[in-house]
Formats: structure tokens, sequence, C-alpha cells
């Protein structure tokens, strides 16, 4: 079954415009698996503009703390400061980023082939500390021979990159386009990767998503949801995207 894993950087946005903590990110996180979130995510960047250094290390104890064992994923560019942190803090998984440093969001995938020495090294030292390694990719751009290399240099998922997706779904195009995704994430899956996904992902498309790629280990949400939460509560936007998950899943099972 596909996991949500909650991105609650905008959380984080919201608090630093007015200097203080309200809201309360952690308190925010917990109050968050209690509506049914089964994981958090977080990418802090090195400006601070949202999550900080500090916020990740108050995270870490703090799920552990009340839900030890849930799925706790730290986003970033694997920088040094940023892989010294992520070792420190040993959450379930790392996902890295090819985002420079002023990068708004994260907006591509990686160049597999003239990163995989560094992609390589990442690995060893994640594996080291028993974290999960994800790296971003997008399935426009990844070919089959680079999820296989992936794959031997010890990279665990691979989470797909899904703004063309989310672009395309609805109009003439999409589902030529959600058929690329299938066949990507069918790819890396034979090739022996977790597949996860994230990136412009919302209520109106995360069905279509799951019923053509069903084996999604996990997809990472937080703009769309934090969104969705300021007219519906975040109650109300947890339970529906769980049931576009389960109706996908639902839906791939009907279909086969």
């Amino acid at each position: 079954m596909t996991k949500l894993s909650v991105n609650v950087n905008k959380l984080a946005t919201l608090r630093n415009a007015r200097g203080k903590n309200n809201p309360d990110v952690l308190a925010s996180s917990l109050k968050l698996i209690e509506l049914g979130a089964e994981g958090i995510t977080v990418h802090p960047r090195p400006d601070g503009r949202h999550i900080r250094h500090t916020d990740v290390y108050a995270l870490k104890a703090g799920i552990d703390a009340k839900h030890p064992g849930l799925e706790f994923n730290i986003e970033g560019y694997p920088s040094e400061d940023f892989l010294q942190m992520v070792e420190e803090v040993a959450p379930a998984q790392c996902t890295l980023v090819p985002d420079p440093p002023d990068a708004i969001t994260s907006n591509a995938g990686w160049n597999v082939r003239e990163n995989l020495a560094l992609l390589e090294l990442v690995a060893k030292r994640m594996k080291a500390k028993k974290i999960r390694t994800s790296v971003f990719v997008d399935p426009e751009t990844v070919t089959k021979d680079e999820y296989k290399l992936l794959a031997q240099i010890g990279i665990d998922r691979v989470e797909l990159y899904t703004e063309r997706f989310a672009e395309t779904h609805g109009h003439a195009n999409g589902d030529k386009v959600l058929r690329e995704y299938a066949e990507s994430a069918a790819a890396a899956r034979d090739a022996g990767l977790g597949i996860n996904a994230g990136h412009d992902l919302s209520l109106e498309n995360l069905t279509a998503l799951i019923t053509a790629i069903p084996w999604t280990a996990e997809v990472s949400i937080g703009h769309a949801l934090v969104c969705d939460a300021l007219w519906l509560g975040f109650e109300d936007t947890l339970r529906r995207y769980l049931k576009c998950i389960h109706d996908g899943q639902r839906a791939a099972k009907l279909q086969n």
C-alpha cells in the first residue's frame, strides 16, 4: 500500500513569516500523524527559508518519542553539511535532489551518468547508517540503463518527479504522459528499485497516478495538501488524500 508522507515545509514557511513559533512545526507534524499521515517529509535548504536544521533534529526526536518507526524523509542536495546532518539524525530515508542552493523548489531530476560517482559515494555513506537512499529522477530523461546503474551503486529507490504528469493531467496528451510514467516506473522496478513520487500531486491527479503505478511505495505531498487544508481543514484533507490512494489501488486491482 502506498504511504502518504506529508511535506511540512509550507508550515515552516508560515511560521517563519512572523518570526515566532506559530504554527509549531513539530506539534503540527504530530497532529498530522494522528490524523493519518504515514510519514513526514522535510526539505531544508541552505538559507533556512522554511525548514531549518534545528527543525530536522526536533522532528526526528519528537516523532521517535511518540511514533517510533514512523517514516521520516529528509530531502536535499548532498552537500557535506547536509550529509553530516542526515547521518546524525538517521531518518528512515534520505532523498537526493539536484537543486542548486537558490532553487525555489525541486524542478529537475538527476543527470545520473554525470553524477554517478557522487551518488555512489552518498549511497555508501547512507547505507553505513542504515538509511534508505532515494534519488529524484525525471521519467522524461532517465533511461532504463541509468536505473540499472542506480541499483548497482546501492540506491534503494527513485522518486519520480511528477510535475509533467500533473501539468498534463486532464489534457489531450495526459494519458500518453501517464503511460510514459508507468513505463518508466516499471523499468525502475525491473532494475530492483523501489518507487516514490512527488511534486504537484493533488486531490485531482493522485488517484490516476496510483492506478497507473500501484506499486508506488510512497508519495510526498506538501504544497497542494496545505492549500486544500485552508478550506477543508487538515482532518478532512488527510482523509481525502488517503482515499485517493485507496481508490487508485482498488482501481488497479480491478484492471488486473
